[in-house]
């Protein structure tokens, strides 16, 4: 049945957005297959960078957190066009790629992943449980704060 996904994300108050253009030489996604492969979304959204900073710097793990769920949004955009506008066809979110910029003593990015791994599992349900990486990274492009990419399966037509 079309359109559960959308129905939930309007239950979330939430809206996905067309996808972000590629700015250099990829693509937001590469489908083979069945897998979706989504490149590392960042804290964009209506062409403006959002949440510039360094996590045990100058940003709490609650903004971190709210980056993230923002790179979450960029990677349901990337979705959303890999299957043709159709979120119901997502069969499963099977990884997740977290990078945060931080102080090398800050150990938070787990909770700070966890932004993005609550919104895939409220988006989703039970489809959006997912393997996870959450890495610290001495900075991130254009000073983000946090940046995810994605692995899904997807039905095929």
């Amino acid at each position: 049945m079309t359109g559960v996904i959308e129905a939930r994300l309007k239950e979330l108050g939430l809206e996905v957005k067309e996808p972000a253009k590629a700015v250099a030489n990829y693509v937001g996604y590469v489908t083979s297959g069945n897998m979706v492969f989504v490149s590392g979304q960042i804290t964009a959204k209506d062409g403006e960078i959002l949440f510039k900073g360094k996590l045990g710097e100058n940003m709490s793990v609650e903004e971190g957190q709210d980056a993230a769920r923002l790179c979450g949004m960029n990677i349901l955009a990337q979705l959303k066009a890999a299957t043709g506008g159709n979120l119901d066809k997502v069969k499963r979110i099977v990884k997740l790629g977290g990078f945060v910029n931080s102080t090398p003593d800050f150990v938070d990015q787990p909770k700070v992943i966890n932004g993005v791994s609550d919104l895939m599992v409220e988006v989703f349900g039970d489809k959006g449980v997912h393997a996870r990486a959450a890495v610290s990274a001495p900075s991130l492009p254009l000073g983000i704060a946090v940046e995810v990419d994605c692995v899904a399966e997807i039905e095929i037509d």
